[in-house]
């Protein structure tokens, strides 16, 4: 009987978000095939019978300064791994400010949303724990200065 669902999808069907703890039932349940882990604190993957490639890009949760090289990796990264037609997960310790970020800027950089604002919203509107603080909100403005 497949895990109760706390995480949720930003693409129906092949894009995945939650925290660390949504990690194995979102393999199991979705049958995810590329994990990408915000955590800089993590040394492995949170489910680690995970036959899956993970890819870590560590960011801070608490930075004071906006971090949008490591935001770009991570939105380049889940929308490769998208265009490649791999199901991909991505998760940061809880899945609020960094997994709303990255949830933001996936939705921008897919044309999904048109600015921040609204990438934010729709963002909040699947998860709604999602909580983007003002330095990664600032990264998404450097990264998509059109969208403001």
């Amino acid at each position: 009987m497949p895990s109760e669902r706390t995480y949720q999808a930003l693409i129906e069907g092949r894009v995945y978000m939650g925290g660390a703890a949504d990690v194995e039932s979102m393999v199991k349940n979705e049958g995810i095939e590329v994990i990408v882990d915000l955590r800089g604190e993590a040394t492995e993957c949170a489910y680690l019978d995970a036959n899956v490639e993970w890819i870590q890009i560590p960011l801070g949760d608490q930075a004071s300064v906006p971090q949008d090289e490591g935001f770009q990796k991570a939105i380049d990264t889940v929308t490769e791994a998208y265009h490649r037609n791999k199901k991909v997960a991505f998760h940061c310790g809880g899945g609020k400010g960094r997994t709303g970020t990255v949830a933001a800027g996936t939705l921008l950089a897919l044309g999904l949303s048109h600015t921040v604002d609204e990438a934010e919203t729709k963002a909040k509107h699947i998860r709604n724990v999602i909580d983007i603080k003002p330095s990664q909100r600032e990264s998404l403005y450097i990264l998509f200065p059109n969208d403001k």
